[in-house]
């Protein structure tokens, strides 16, 4: 993490592809376990997370919002998605074809943040020059 305010942006961004990263683990063990008998499948919420903690803050613009956000409230953990709905016998809930649409949306993602980041890096270094 960079403490400068030119790396807000780049700073949340950061925070969103390791969210985005720890997603793709999980789907990728939801497939995995798409035959495991009462398996439950497991997800990430980072959108959501990121939603809360923006609207919580007292400021209006957006650039403020980013500015003055706790980055170690930006951090996501794994949960349980529906424990309770299963429409399988073996009581597992996974959906294999979700699971592949969720997991090539996360991959896209995560490579549009990689870019995105590597492109405020240039346009900080042409600055600098």
């Amino acid at each position: 993490m960079f403490s400068s305010d030119i790396y807000n942006y780049i700073n949340v961004m950061d925070k969103a592809a390791d969210a985005t990263w720890l997603r793709q683990t999980a789907i990728s063990n939801n497939i995995a376990n798409q035959s495991t008998p009462g398996y439950k499948r497991q997800d990430v919420d980072f959108e959501g997370t990121l939603e809360r903690e923006l609207n919580k803050s007292k400021y209006t613009s957006l650039d403020s919002k980013v500015k003055n956000l706790h980055l170690n409230h930006l951090n996501v953990e794994t949960y349980t998605d529906s424990s309770n709905y299963s429409y399988r016998l073996d009581r597992n809930n996974v959906d294999p074809e979700q699971e592949y649409a969720e997991l090539a949306s996360a991959q896209i993602r995560y490579s549009a943040l990689i870019d995105s980041m590597n492109s405020e890096y240039a346009r900080i270094k042409s600055v600098i020059k």
